[in-house]
Parts: C-alpha cells; structure tokens; sequence
C-alpha cells in the first residue's frame, strides 16, 4: 500500500521521542508497550542467521532486540543537527541484525532508481541483447548526463546506458533504460514482482526529483529499497554472471565519495548508487564488505522541508557510521 509520509510536526517529533522511552524502558526491563502496540523501529533487530551472504532477501524476526537503546536519540540528534530527516534501514547479512530509524517513512527515492532499472535490464536481455546498439538522439538529452551528452547522434550499447546510469547517474542513460522497461509503469511493476509492494514509480527524470514534501510519486521507504538492493546484489534476482556486472557497477560509482563510503572504515569495500533530489533530497543504498565479515546492505534517506534547500552528505554518512557501530560490535 502507498501512503503519504506524515508532515514533520509536532505530533510526529512526539512519537519519536515516545520511540526513544520505550527503547530506553525496554533496556532496564522497566517498561512494556501497550496491548496491541508495536515495537519502535528505531532499534536493532534480530533476523536469520544464515552465514551466507547469496541467500535471497528474508523478512526479520519480528521480536526487537534493543541492543543499544542510545541509537534511536543518537539517530535524532543527526536530525537536528543536520536539520534535515532521516530514515535508515541496514541489516548485516551475516547475523541478520538490523538498525531501523524512519525506515518506513517516505522519501523521493531520485537517482537511486538508475541501480535497479540497471539490474532489470540486465536480468531480462540476452549476453547478445544486452550488446545491441541504441540511438542517442539530441532530444532526449538531460542535464546532468555526462556520458550521454558525448555521445548524441551516434548509439550506445544497453551494457553502456547501465554502466553511464548506475556509475555517472548520467539521466539520460536513466530515461532509456526506464523506456525499455515499459516505462514508469513498467518498471513499478517489476518491482512488485520482485516482492516490491511499497515503491511507486510514476515519472521520468528529471520529474521525478522534484520530491515536493506529501507527493507519493516516485518515493520509496528505506526499507524496501535496501530489501531491493540486497535481492540484487546478493539474492537470486540476478544469475551469478549478471550479479557480478552489477557489482562491479555499484562498486565502481563515481559519485558515493562524501556518502557511505565516507561513513566506513578504511579498507572495508563499498558498492554504492547515490541519488540527489529536490527540497535537499539526498540518498545512498549501499552495499558493504567489511574485511572478514559478511556484507551489510545499507540504505539511507534524506530531506529537508524547503525548496532549493542543499543536499547534507555529512548526514548520510554520521548516519552510516552509527550503524557500522551498532552492527559490528560484539
């Protein structure tokens, strides 16, 4: 079901700091949730145990296991001092823990859609297919398409289109590959076949970044797009020839610097895809290979509630230096 993100008001500000008492009282034992109410998200949870990091994305046990209860003010904090929103959602593969904040809540997921249309068109063309030329015309050039624009007039292969959308978030690479997928509408439902209810896709770029707080169009949760991005990169969405070209994509991005990868320790490997959109709309969904570990898929969402307000990259990665935190301490 697609609903609108709820305004940021007081009322909202109120139940996250009833989330931060309960995830306090659950710590000491003191305290426990009404009938019928369900645990606060902004808390680490326990998931499968499988080892392997190729096994298709599994749902979390829905019992909540608050491992560090400072997360959730931690988390709210960056949000004040960021003074913009944030949701997170990240599950180390290995143990199956997740760290939950906003991570239901809406945001115009922009460029991050490029990864999975990639993976899609990937996933449904022949080695052959996927080698075929497709025109470049002048009139489908975007700003911000620095692969495309060199190439207008002449063709490029849907091997390059992927690799120009996913690594140099080049929009009009994004556009052709939404095109072959049937379009916005194509490409929802390839996703909802995917497992993908939450996710609605609506618009081409760039109409889909205008991210006008309230509009549900082309918005997503972190949540699902994290659960998207594990299916891919790590599940059975892909065969393991096509999972090893999109890896090789996401780890090759050139435009995740100041995001994840700035939030990771050094020498731990990030595959990544960035999206920046209007009303200071900054994302990143991220894979990562920390040495010796299993991989931690990670995704993070930003807003701000003013138009032409600037994107804050520092808040992707504090965040993502929390949960490298929670999620690889003993």
């Amino acid at each position: 079901m697609r609903v609108l993100w709820p305004e940021r008001t007081s009322c909202g500000v109120i139940q996250r700091l009833c989330a931060v008492t309960v995830l306090l009282c659950a710590a000491v034992g003191g305290c426990s949730s009404p009938a019928g109410q369900s645990s606060p998200e902004s808390a680490v949870s326990p998931g499968p145990t499988s080892s392997s990091a190729s096994s298709a994305s599994t749902a979390p046990a829905p019992a909540v296991e608050v491992v560090d209860p400072a997360v959730a003010p931690e988390f709210a904090r960056l949000e004040s001092v960021h003074d913009a929103r944030l949701g997170v959602y990240a599950v180390d593969t290995g143990s199956g823990r997740a760290v939950a904040y906003g991570a239901d809540e809406r945001f115009a997921y922009a460029s991050t859609f490029k990864a999975f249309a990639a993976a899609l068109v990937l996933a449904d063309t022949t080695p052959a297919q996927f080698e075929e030329p497709v025109r470049v015309e002048a009139a489908d050039l975007l700003a911000n398409s620095p692969v495309t624009e060199t190439r207008a007039g002449t063709t490029m292969t849907w091997r390059e289109l992927c690799e120009a959308a996913v690594r140099y978030s080049d929009n009009t690479a994004g556009n052709l590959l939404l095109r072959r997928l049937g379009g916005p509408g194509g490409y929802d439902s390839a996703l909802t076949e995917l497992g993908d209810d939450v996710t609605s896709a609506d618009r081409y770029e760039p109409d889909l970044s205008s991210a006008v707080p309230g509009d549900p169009r082309d918005t997503s949760t972190p949540r699902a797009m994290a659960d998207n991005l594990r299916e891919f990169a790590l599940g059975e969405a892909l065969d393991d020839a096509d999972r090893e070209v999109f890896l090789g994509w996401l780890r090759g991005n050139t435009t995740g610097a100041a995001v994840v990868r700035a939030g990771v320790p050094e020498g731990w490997v990030v595959g990544d895809k960035t999206g920046t959109a209007s009303y200071g709309g900054r994302n990143d969904i991220a894979v990562v290979w920390p040495p010796d570990r299993d991989p931690i898929i990670i995704a993070v969402m930003t807003s701000r509630d003013r138009q032409g307000a600037d994107q804050v990259d520092a808040l992707i990665a504090d965040a993502t230096r929390v949960v490298v935190r929670v999620l690889t301490e003993s």
